[in-house]
C-alpha cells in the first residue's frame, strides 16, 4: 500500500532524531523530482517520501501531537501519493514580491488546468486538478500560488512516457512555456507510474 498511515509518522521526539538525515535525503530526492517551467512555474512531483516529509514537518512546526491531528494531515496529503498509472504534483507559482503577486496571480487564473505532459508522439495528457483542493483554491478573479494536480495515464501511455523524451507543457495564454524532463526525472516518474509512489 502506498498511502501513509499513522504508524508511518514518527512522534516529535523520534522525528527530531532522524530529521537531519531524512531532510538531506528528501532534498536530494526533490532535485530529481522538481521541474522548472519558464521563469515562475515549478512542479514538484510528489511521492510517499516527499509527502511523509511534508507531514512530519507540518507536525513539527505546528506541534501536532495527537493522533487526530496527524490523521487530519494524512487525509489532506495522502491524495498526493500516486497510485500506479498516476503522477501527482504540487504546482508552485514562485513570485517573491507583492507587486509580482498582484500582477501575475489575476493573469494566471486556470493555470492548474493548463499544464500537461507531452509524450514522445506529441500526445498531451492534461492535468487533473485535485477536487478537494480545487474547491478551496480556485477563484474566478485570482489564482492561488500553490495547486495540486495529477495525471492519469493508461498502460500504453506509461510505456510511451518511459521511452521519452517527455515535456511538461503549459498552454495558459498568459504563460506559454515548456520544459523537457531530464533523464533522472523520467526514471523517478516511471517508477511512480509502474509501482505507485
Amino acid at each position: 500500500m502506498t498511502k501513509l498511515t499513522l504508524d508511518d509518522i514518527s512522534d516529535l521526539r523520534a522525528y527530531e532524531r532522524e530529521r537531519d538525515e531524512f531532510r538531506r535525503d528528501v532534498i536530494e530526492l526533490k532535485k530529481k523530482r522538481r521541474v522548472q517551467i519558464g521563469e515562475i512555474l515549478t512542479l514538484l512531483f510528489e511521492n510517499r517520501r516527499t509527502i511523509r516529509f511534508q507531514i512530519q514537518e507540518m507536525a513539527r512546526i505546528e506541534k501536532i501531537i495527537s493522533d487526530d491531528g496527524i490523521e487530519t494531515e494524512l487525509r489532506v496529503y495522502n491524495p498526493l501519493i500516486p497510485e500506479p498509472g498516476q503522477l501527482c504534483a504540487t504546482l508552485f507559482i514562485e513570485l517573491t514580491s507583492d507587486d509580482a503577486l498582484r500582477d501575475w496571480l489575476p493573469k494566471l487564473v486556470g493555470i492548474e488546468k493548463a499544464v500537461g505532459l507531452r509524450l514522445p508522439d506529441g500526445e498531451i495528457v492534461p492535468a487533473v486538478v485535485d477536487e478537494e483542493h480545487e474547491r478551496q483554491l480556485t477563484r474566478e478573479e485570482i489564482t492561488a500560488s500553490v495547486h495540486y494536480v495529477r495525471w492519469e495515464l493508461t498502460a500504453d501511455q506509461v510505456e510511451r512516457f518511459a521511452a521519452g523524451p517527455v515535456a511538461v507543457v503549459c498552454t495558459h495564454p498568459a504563460y506559454p512555456a515548456e520544459a523537457v524532463l531530464a533523464g533522472a526525472t523520467v526514471a523517478e516518474l516511471v517508477a511512480d507510474l509502474r509501482n505507485g509512489g
